[in-house]
C-alpha cells in the first residue's frame, strides 16, 4: 500500500463494517497523517419501512463497543445523527479531511441514493473517496463466469492488518451515543444480544472448534437450530465479524480437525457462505428486485388479490395452523428463527394467503435482527415463485411440524393455549371433536384461530396459477433471460443449446444448491 503524502487526513466511514479487524479502510488510514472515524445515524435508515428498534439497539451496543476499542488506540469515533452529506460537511470544516476511506455496500434503495448523494459531494469539494469490497459481491459485474473463482481469491486473501494505533485528528466535541428515545423510537419487543466483536469472535470460534458438530441436520429443525446453527448471522449483517474471517476459520479447521464429522458439517456451512454473497450479487446487479418482481411475467399476480385480513393474522402468528403461528410468535420474541421455518413462513404466505411479498418481506425485515438486504429479498421472491428460475416450494404446515417438532415442544412452547391439545392433534388441532376441544381446553375459534384457509386447496389453486403461466413461451424465454444474468450455473433452468456452445463452462463453481435450501442471513 503506498505511503500517503504529507498534510493529508483521512475520515473512515463506518456502515456495516462494526469491527476493527480485517479492515482494509482502518488499516489505510494508519498511512495517513491524521485521520478519525465516523458513523451516521441516518435519518433514511430510522424512517425506512424495514428499519425496528430492535435493529437501531444491536448497532449501538457496537458502536459503544467499537468506539472504546478505537479510543484506545488513538483513533477517535464520531456518532452523529444526520444526513450523511450534511455530517460529512461539517466534519469536513472542522478536520479538512482529504481521503474518506469506506468499504463498498450492497444495501437497500435508501443507501445507493445516499452513496450517489455522498460520491457528488466528494466530487464537488474534491474528496477522495476510496472504497475497498468486504463480501464476495462484485461492483458492476457483466457477467456471472468466474465469479466463484472471483469469490475464493477474495475470501483466501490475507486479511487486513489491524495497525496498533493511529494519529487522531485532534480533539472532538465530547458527546454521548444517542438513545433510542432521543431518536423517536420505542423500547424493542426483546432485549437483542450483546454486540460487539469480542462476542462475534467467540461465537465464530465456539462454533468451527465445536458447536458445528451435527451442523447439517441440526439446522432444519426450530428445536436443534438454535444451538446447532452458527449463530453469526446479525454480526455478519452488520460486519461485526468479516466473511472473510469465517471462511478462513472454517476451512483452517477443516484442514487440522482429526474429526471427520465436524469436517462434513463445517464443509456444509463453508457452502452456505459462498451462497450468501450469491444472493447478494443479484440485488447489486439489480437493485430493482427489492420493489419489482424478478420475472416481470408475475406482475399483477399478486398485487390485486392481497387480502390485508390474512396479512394481518400471519402477522400475529394466528393463522390457524400451530407451526406457522409458533413461528412467527418465536420470530417477534427473540429476533432470530431458523432457515426452513423462515422458508415456510414466506412460503404459506405466499402460495395459501396469496400475499404479495413485498409487504410480508418489509414485516420479516424488521423481525429479523440478521436484516441482510441483498439476501432478503432474493428469498422474498425466490420462496414466493417469481424468480421465473426457482423450483416452486410449497411447504405444508402440517408436514413441517410432524417433521421438525415431532413431540410439539416449540408448538407448545410459543402457543400456551394449545398446552394440553394431545400431540396427535397438536398440527391440527381444529380435527379434534367437540368433547376433545372442550377436555383440552382449546376450543378452536374461542381460544385459538380457526384455519384462515382450507391447507390443501389452497396450495393446489397456487400452483394450478403459477405452473400454468409457466408454461407459456414468452414466460419461458424470459425465464432463460433471468437465469443467465442471475443464476448459478448449476441451478435452475440451462441456456439454450446455442448458448451452452457458444459459452465454456465456468470453473471454479459454487456447490450444487439442495433441493430444499433456503438461505437467509443466518446458516
Amino acid at each position: 500500500m503506498p505511503t500517503a503524502p504529507p498534510a493529508t487526513c483521512a475520515l473512515v466511514w463506518f456502515k456495516r463494517d462494526l469491527r476493527l479487524s480485517d479492515h482494509a479502510p482502518l488499516a489505510q488510514a494508519a498511512q495517513f497523517e491524521s485521520c478519525l472515524g465516523l458513523f451516521i445515524i441516518e435519518p433514511a435508515w430510522l424512517s425506512s419501512p424495514e428499519c425496528a428498534s430492535a435493529h437501531v439497539a444491536f448497532v449501538l451496543d457496537g458502536v459503544a463497543q467499537l468506539r472504546a476499542q478505537l479510543h484506545a488506540r488513538g483513533l477517535p469515533l464520531w456518532v452523529e445523527v444526520g444526513e450523511a452529506t450534511v455530517v460529512l460537511q461539517r466534519l469536513h470544516a472542522h478536520t479538512g479531511f482529504t481521503h474518506l476511506l469506506s468499504h463498498e455496500e450492497t444495501g437497500p434503495g435508501w443507501t445507493y441514493a445516499r452513496d450517489q448523494a455522498v460520491a457528488r459531494w466528494c466530487r464537488h469539494l474534491g474528496v477522495c473517496w476510496v472504497e475497498t469490497p468486504q463480501t464476495g459481491v462484485v461492483r458492476r459485474l457483466r457477467d456471472r463466469r468466474g465469479w466463484a473463482g472471483r469469490w475464493d481469491q477474495r475470501m483466501n486473501a490475507p486479511q487486513a492488518p489491524t495497525p496498533t494505533g493511529w494519529a487522531g485528528a485532534g480533539p472532538l466535541p465530547a458527546h454521548d451515543l444517542p438513545s433510542l428515545a432521543s431518536l423517536g423510537l420505542s423500547p424493542p419487543a426483546y432485549t437483542p444480544p450483546p454486540a460487539g466483536e469480542p462476542t462475534a469472535q467467540q461465537l465464530l470460534q465456539g462454533f468451527v472448534q465445536h458447536r458445528a458438530m451435527g451442523y447439517r441436520r441440526a439446522l432444519s429443525s426450530p428445536l436443534t437450530a438454535q444451538d446447532g446453527c452458527s449463530r453469526l448471522s446479525a454480526h455478519l449483517a452488520w460486519g461485526k465479524v468479516s466473511l472473510r474471517q469465517v471462511h478462513q476459520a472454517t476451512e483452517a479447521q477443516i484442514a487440522h480437525t482429526p474429526d471427520r464429522d465436524l469436517a462434513h458439517d463445517l464443509r456444509g456451512f463453508a457452502g452456505r457462505l459462498r451462497w450468501h454473497c450469491h444472493f447478494m450479487q443479484k440485488l447489486e446487479d439489480e437493485p430493482a428486485i427489492e420493489f419489482q418482481n424478478f420475472a416481470r411475467h408475475c406482475n399483477g399476480l399478486r398485487e390485486d388479490s392481497s387480502d390485508p385480513t390474512l396479512l394481518a393474522a400471519w402477522q400475529r402468528g394466528e393463522t390457524g395452523f400451530p407451526m406457522v403461528d409458533a413461528c412467527m410468535r418465536s420470530l417477534t420474541a427473540t429476533g432470530w428463527l431458523n432457515f426452513r421455518m423462515r422458508a415456510l413462513l414466506v412460503s404459506f404466505a405466499a402460495y395459501h394467503l396469496w400475499q404479495h411479498w413485498r409487504p410480508t418481506g418489509l414485516f420479516l425485515a424488521r423481525q429479523f435482527l440478521d436484516f441482510e438486504a441483498g439476501i432478503h429479498w432474493s428469498q422474498m421472491q425466490m420462496q414466493s415463485g417469481t424468480t421465473g428460475i426457482n423450483t416452486l416450494r410449497i411447504y405444508s404446515p402440517t408436514k413441517q411440524a410432524r417433521d421438525h417438532d415431532p413431540q410439539g415442544l416449540f408448538i407448545r412452547r410459543w402457543l400456551p393455549e394449545l398446552a394440553h391439545v394431545p400431540l396427535e392433534h397438536l398440527a391440527q388441532p381444529w380435527l379434534m371433536d367437540s368433547a376433545g376441544q372442550r377436555a383440552s381446553g382449546c376450543v378452536i375459534g374461542r381460544d385459538y384461530p380457526a384455519p384462515v384457509v382450507d391447507e390443501r386447496a389452497a396450495a393446489q389453486q397456487a400452483k394450478d396459477r403459477l405452473y400454468a403461466l409457466r408454461r407459456e413461451p414468452d414466460v419461458q424465454q424470459e425465464a432463460n433471460q433471468i437465469q443467465q444474468r442471475h443464476g448459478s450455473r448449476r441451478s435452475g433452468l440451462q441456456p439454450t443449446t446455442r448458448r451452452r456452445t457458444a459459452r465454456p463452462p465456468p470453473s471454479p463453481a459454487l456447490p450444487p444448491l439442495p433441493p430444499q435450501l433456503s438461505l437467509f442471513p443466518d446458516a
